[in-house]
């Protein structure tokens, strides 16, 4: 048997009041679905398990899993070791301030997305870079009311789920750690 190691983001999770779902119960929803070694982190739908399924079918079952247990479906994103390793290697800004350096995991590589609305939507202090499927945006004046990071789903034209360089690393780390 086959045993793959990915990581689950979850979209819209724990935001705001809606789609609440703690991650005690979240790691029963996985255990049900024959998922693994299921390490989580933070609130937000960040996930490390093994299982003997592919990328689509356990997503699809990770989703229905919500769906059934708790009345709602989030979007979930499916990464393996290699994909989340290179995401981190393309990186083209500096870390040094985990909260003001965003990566926006992209379902697919953007086919014709609007560049030219997305740096008209920009601020001046917004930094971003599109490599693969992953939108790199810094943005050291926060995102909480940036008009890019509000925009950038419609303007790349695929979904996203991001997370900052403090969870990013601290995935990686865990990752690590097997």
């Amino acid at each position: 048997m086959i045993v793959n190691t990915f990581i689950a983001l979850f979209r819209g999770i724990n935001v705001g009041g809606r789609n609440i779902l703690p991650m005690k119960e979240l790691r029963t929803i996985l255990e049900t679905l024959g998922c693994e070694n299921i390490k989580t982190y933070i609130q937000s739908g960040n996930v490390l398990f093994q299982t003997d399924k592919g990328r689509a079918e356990v997503a699809n079952d990770m989703s229905q899993g919500i769906k059934k247990s708790h009345g709602f479906e989030p979007r979930v994103l499916i990464l393996d070791k290699g994909e989340f390793n290179k995401a981190i290697e393309n990186n083209p800004f500096s870390t040094e301030d985990g909260k003001i350096l965003h990566f926006f995991f992209l379902e697919q590589k953007p086919v014709n997305p609007d560049l030219d609305s997305i740096h008209k939507l920009k601020t001046q202090s917004e930094l971003y870079e599109i490599k693969d499927k992953v939108f790199y945006l810094y943005a050291p004046d926060g995102i909480g009311r940036s008009k890019l990071v509000a925009n950038v789903e419609k303007k790349l034209g695929v979904a996203a789920t991001a997370r900052n360089w403090n969870s990013v690393n601290k995935i990686n780390a865990m990752l690590d750690a097997g």
